[in-house]
């Protein structure tokens, strides 16, 4: 920085008034208001050390997951078994480290499909509106209107109780709120300024809506996206309480894990209450990211 005549150095002017070439980039901006929502920033180390573990089941994990100690069954927490062992012997630590496993890609792949198809169908139908809208919303708003817990029942007995069988089934009811979210920004986005600037010079509508809406969207997308996560392993969860999730037989999960032991909550809790801290703890954490996303990318919160 350079000094005055008299020897002295200019205070540094914030960068709201610095010229745009010198403001920080917008993503460092979301960043350092992120930073400030505590709770977030916990939350996302904590999901990260989740992640990391179910990641690394096969380094950390004490046993394998499919270890059988049949003279040590319902052993509870202890030196040799930390969160005591199962019905089979089976060690409780090393099968909720590797049922996260498939919970988490559970939760991840459910975002990611229904936050794909929520925005597509949110985009088409909120720019080209007319008959492309009336359809597209109407059948939106027919499958809200259906019984979310019965559709999924009767989706899972026809396909099956595989992982990706889960994953289709509660992609295919998660998608209809963020389309609506999608199309609402789209309708008023469409009558800005730059949008009626790059139809005037006659861009194509698929580059319009790629470039100049979607990174509009980015905001509500994320934050969408991400409480789905948590959606997605809670019902994932539900339905192996039912019987309808992944089958134990195939994989451990922490649904049918919690759900395999409901019979042993007085005998055995530690089979009960250590799923299902593992369920609560990272949905809560996706929670409060979701939060942390949700103000970080509205620059007109108040961050003090």
């Amino acid at each position: 920085m350079s000094e005055r005549p008299d020897g002295t150095t200019p205070p540094a002017r914030p960068d709201s008034e610095l010229p745009d070439h010198a403001q920080a980039p917008e993503w460092l901006a979301v960043l350092r208001r992120f930073r400030r929502h505590r709770a977030a920033v916990l939350s996302a180390g904590v999901l990260v050390v989740v992640v990391a573990c179910a990641a690394l089941a096969d380094l950390i994990a004490p046993y394998a997951a499919t270890d059988q100690n049949l003279d040590r069954i319902l052993e509870p927490p202890g030196r040799d078994f930390l969160l005591g062992t199962d019905t089979l012997g089976r060690d409780n630590l090393s099968r909720i480290l590797y049922g996260g496993r498939v919970s988490l890609l559970v939760g991840g792949a459910v975002a990611l499909i229904s936050g794909v198809i929520g925005t597509t169908v949110g985009l088409v139908a909120g720019y080209y509106g007319r008959w492309v809208d009336a359809v597209l919303m109407r059948a939106t708003d027919t499958m809200l209107a259906l019984p979310g817990l019965m559709v999924v029942i009767i989706a899972a007995r026809i396909l099956g109780d595989g992982v990706w069988d889960v994953v289709i089934v509660l992609a295919g009811i998660s998608w209809m709120i963020l389309a609506r979210i999608v199309r609402g920004k789209v309708l008023a986005l469409r009558e800005r300024e730059f949008v009626e600037a790059a139809r005037a010079l006659g861009v194509p509508n698929r580059r319009i809506i790629v470039r100049h809406l979607l990174p509009n969207l980015a905001g509500e997308v994320m934050v969408s996206v991400s409480l789905t996560v948590a959606a997605a392993i809670l019902a994932e969860s539900t339905l192996s309480f039912l019987g309808l999730g992944v089958s134990a037989t195939r994989t451990a999960t922490w649904g049918n894990m919690l759900g395999g032991n409901e019979g042993f909550v007085t005998v055995a809790p530690w089979l009960v209450w250590a799923p299902g801290l593992a369920i609560v703890v990272t949905a809560l954490c996706v929670n409060f990211i979701g939060d942390g996303l949700r103000d970080s990318l509205d620059p007109t919160q108040d961050h003090r």
